[in-house]
């Protein structure tokens, strides 16, 4: 059996506790096949984990990974007047190389600290799939419809360009992507729009994707034409499903909790992006009482302004507290398990825990910096204190992407210059140079 022995670490396990323990991983299936203390093992390769905790991978629930290429570009605007003065106009002279340019290196960031599977809404989805393959990553993706300012015709193709792409690329990169139809938001997207893409979707299988109750100016239209609220809309027109996961929630009420907890379909926290954009804080604590399965994620690094899920979680944890005006609401192994098996169950890819027989998902963090010194309580530290510069190693499928902190599956230098050089030329364009 061709197997990969991480050894020597702790072990975080799915009910949060921690003990001292190694993991064997088969290769060819990408499963764990082991996991628990001195495991004799004669491995194909093997990776040092001493000093360090080996835990689930680390799952992106909602981004716009090329967005990567206007980090820093747009900054300290509220998010209406940031999408339509600078961020729209910019992304319509996006071109499928700047996509492709701006997604590398967004995976090579996200692998770096420790994540192993994302979801993606944004364009050019095939030059997204191929980097995703090449990363050797998970991801669930779609195509990403706007149909405001857009005649008939034009706002057809453009969801049955999602729908397309997602019967096209599901399966791909060895079974790794997986794939949703993704209207931008109830706002963006017309009702008929909306009705169309949604049936169309339930036909093929595929899940639902969208921005939900982000800011009060997406809720407040919903009620004064429909006199509901975008949850119940949402209900009306068939959105809401297990499967299906939508974005933000941060303008829910208590009878929209409700239907996602009747419902099963997840909210995709992004705190540092609501904090950013002043769109608010979500009731996350209610909505986990409630028993809805909230993920984290971290939307495009425009709006956050970085990919790092160990920020993410520090975030959630802390804007947790002061929604709910609680410190023990949103505590450590809350976010952490948001970040993990919630984000894996979310998107319906697998990973998120450490046990045999689950996907041979992994970071492995080192331990023994000073910033995580004394070593009181292991998960506390990955909540309140670890850095995405902690991860040691990085494993997908059985794969190692990184091992001491170098990325196997990507030239770092030649994803940087690229990305570097792409973002220049695609600002200079959007100025009319």
């Amino acid at each position: 059996m061709d197997t990969l022995y991480v050894a020597g670490g702790r072990v975080l396990h799915p009910d949060g506790s921690v003990s001292e323990a190694d993991v064997l991983v088969d290769r060819e299936t990408g499963t764990i096949d082991d996991v628990g203390p001195d495991l004799d093992a004669d491995a194909s390769e093997t990776l040092d984990a001493d000093g360090s905790l080996v835990m689930p991978g680390l799952v992106n629930s909602h981004t716009h990974v090329s967005m990567t290429l206007l980090r820093g570009y747009a900054d300290d605007k509220p998010l209406d007047a940031w999408l339509r003065e600078d961020i729209w106009p910019t992304e319509a002279e996006l071109t499928p190389d700047d996509i492709e340019a701006g997604a590398a290196l967004g995976a090579l960031e996200m692998i770096r600290s420790g994540t192993t599977a994302f979801a993606d809404m944004y364009f050019a989805m095939d030059r997204v799939a191929d980097v995703v393959d090449r990363a050797g990553m998970r991801a669930r993706l779609g195509h990403g419809v706007v149909t405001v300012g857009k005649d008939d015709a034009d706002a057809l193709a453009d969801v049955e360009e999602s729908i397309e792409v997602a019967s096209e690329l599901d399966g791909a990169a060895d079974g790794r992507i997986h794939t949703a139809f993704m209207p931008h938001s109830l706002t963006t997207v017309g009702e008929e729009y909306l009705r169309e893409g949604i049936e169309l979707a339930a036909e093929r299988g595929v899940p639902v994707h969208l921005h939900a109750n982000e800011t009060a100016d997406e809720v407040d239209p919903i009620v004064d034409e429909r006199g509901v609220r975008p949850i119940e809309y949402a209900a009306e027109i068939g959105a809401l499903d297990g499967e299906n996961f939508f974005a933000h929630g941060v303008h829910v009420d208590g009878g929209e909790i409700e239907l996602l907890a009747e419902s099963g379909t997840s909210i995709v926290h992004c705190p540092a992006s609501n904090m950013k954009l002043a769109s608010g804080m979500a009731p996350v604590q209610r909505l986990r009482e409630a028993g809805v399965t909230v993920a984290l994620g971290t939307d495009g690094a425009a709006s956050n302004n970085d990919l790092d899920l160990f920020d993410e979680m520090r975030d959630a944890a802390m804007v947790g507290k002061l929604a709910a005006a609680d410190a023990s609401a949103v505590p450590a192994e809350a976010v952490v398990e948001m970040a993990t098996a919630a984000g894996a169950d979310a998107l319906g890819l697998p990973g998120g825990r450490i046990a045999e027989g689950a996907a041979a998902d992994l970071a492995i963090v080192d331990l023994d910096a000073p910033h995580l010194t004394p070593l009181h309580d292991v998960v506390s530290h990955l909540a309140y204190a670890v850095r995405g510069s902690d991860v040691r190693h990085t494993v997908c499928d059985g794969r190692v992407l990184m091992r001491d902190r170098e990325v196997l599956t990507l030239d770092a230098d030649a994803v940087t210059e690229r990305a570097a050089a792409a973002a220049r030329d695609l600002i200079a364009r959007a100025a009319g140079e």
